[in-house]
Order: C-alpha cells, then structure tokens, then sequence
C-alpha cells in the first residue's frame, strides 16, 4: 500500500550531514532549492504543489535544515521562529494542503515539518537550559555550555484495528467531527512492546481484551512528529467500557457497514459512519482489512 509522508525519494546523504564543508558547498550551489513556508505551512503554486526558491533565497535565512538531495539538487527548509505542537484539525491551512498537494510533495514537506518544528521548539538544551546550536545539517543540535547532543525526536503511536467474529471496532475522539470514526490508538510508553501497547491502549480507552496482536505498515506523522504503527487484534469480547476523556463513542461495525463508509460513490447521508481521510494511515488500514476478506 503507498501511504501518504512515506514516498520523498530523496537521497537524505547522511556523509554530507556530517561533513561542514560539504555542506557550505551544497548550500552555494546553482543547484540548490530552499523550500517556501509560511511559519510551518507550505506555499503552494498554481498546480497545488510546492514551491521552492533558487539558492539566493539561503543567504537570506540565518538557520536552515538539509533536506537532502533531489537528484543533483540540494533541498533546504528554513527554520520558522516558533513551532506549534496543537494536533492537525486545529492547523487549518496545512490541513487543507495535506489535501492538494501531489504525494511526493506531500512526503517532502511532511519530514521538513517534523524537522524545522522540532528546531524551533528546542533551542535551549533539556540537560542544563543553556542555548543550543544546529548541527549535521539540521539532524542534530549541541549545547556549547554541557555538551549534550540532542536529536529529532519521534514518537511512536500505536493504531490498531480490533477484530471479533468478522466486526470491527472504531472509535470517534471526543473532537472528531461528527459521524467520523477511526481506528483506536495511542502512544507506546516506555518499557513496552508495541504489542503490548496496542492492548493497553484497547483495554484502557474501550474496556477489551485484544490478542493475537500483529503489524500492518507504518505511516510518519508531521503534526508534530508520531510515527504510526499500524496493527491488528482479536477481541476476546464484544462489551465497551467507554473510556469518556478520550473517546466520545466506540462501536462495532459489520463488513458491509465499512466498505459502504470506504466507498466514495456513496453519499455521506448514506453511510453508518464518516471514515478517516486518505491522508490519515487509519484509511489505508480500513482499505486493507476489507482487501483481506
């Protein structure tokens, strides 16, 4: 399944994040493309993709990350003066992008997000709150004052598709729009497995007992930076106990309720419930359990 953020095709060059002057050279070259945002919003041209400066736009930015190569082409995003860690349905304008722009374009500007956001929200060192300074072409910050080396974090969130007896259980977040369901998930905490955090999870939000816990496929998610662990689990029961802080419903639909909610030809009006966009991993995992059969 091609899943949106995941398809970049860029040679990221680890060997020129590493190297300065390297770097310097990529940053002056011809070749060189600095990504347009606003803030951390992408600027789109006229055909919904991105946009992208020549080189003399770098020297008018003091922090950049590299991107990567494109080809021969060096890619760099600026670093925004504040980042934003609200979830994506409170982020209009780059919501609305998310819809319009080419897959590829998507990925790009997905990974630069994640990247420039974190460098905007970790200019001082969580060790001794002295200043930080970037490093390795934006893949890196060090303190000067301890020495302490920081990285862009990720934060790997489980999602999960429970399944009993043919039905599948889906949740609507106590700020979903209305009628818009979508898979279980949460975050995996520290000491777990990821299996062992998708039962948690099921059992802490909707009172069920999962097993037989298996991976699908995994999605990057800029808003501000998860990493989302598609799974599957058997329900060893039917009965909710609704978790209310976190879950505004949760209900068991049959074959033919999702694939009717998956089916674009069919109006909304017509369907038992709204399912997650196509941006979202949560629809391709839907996709999937239906192709399964």
């Amino acid at each position: 399944m091609t899943i949106a953020f995941c398809e970049h095709g860029l040679n990221r060059d680890d060997h020129a994040r590493a190297n300065p002057a390297r770097l310097a050279e990529l940053r002056l070259s011809p070749l060189a493309r600095l990504l347009a945002m606003e803030g951390l919003n992408p600027v789109l041209g006229s055909d919904n993709a991105l946009t992208w400066g020549d080189a003399s736009g770098l020297t008018e930015v003091s922090e950049v990350v590299f991107l990567g190569l494109d080809g021969e082409a060096p890619l760099f995003a600026p670093i925004p003066a504040a980042g934003d860690t609200r979830p994506a349905y409170e982020q209009r304008p780059a919501w609305d992008a998310l819809s319009l722009l080419p897959p590829r374009d998507l990925a790009i500007y997905g990974g630069a997000r994640s990247l420039v956001d974190w460098h905007a929200r970790h200019r001082f060192c969580a060790n001794c709150g002295g200043p930080t300074q970037i490093a390795k072409g934006g893949w890196q910050r060090n303190c000067d004052a301890c020495g302490a080396q920081h990285f862009p974090r990720t934060d790997p969130v489980a999602i999960m598709l429970v399944e009993h007896e043919g039905d599948l259980l889906l949740g609507r977040g106590t700020r979903f729009p209305e009628r818009r369901y979508s898979a279980l998930a949460g975050f995996i905490e520290p000491g777990e497995s990821v299996e062992q955090g998708v039962a948690r999870e099921v059992l802490e939000e909707v009172g069920v007992v999962v097993s037989d816990v298996g991976y699908i496929a995994s999605q990057p998610w800029p808003f501000p930076s998860q990493l989302m662990l598609g799974c599957h689990g058997t329900a060893q029961g039917r009965e909710l106990t609704i978790d209310e802080t976190e879950i505004a419903d949760a209900r068991w639909f049959t074959r033919a309720e999702v694939a009717t909610a998956m089916d674009a030809q069919v109006p909304g009006e017509d369907k038992s419930f709204l399912p997650p966009p196509p941006t979202a991993i949560a629809w391709h995992l839907l996709n999937w359990w239906l192709e399964r059969g």
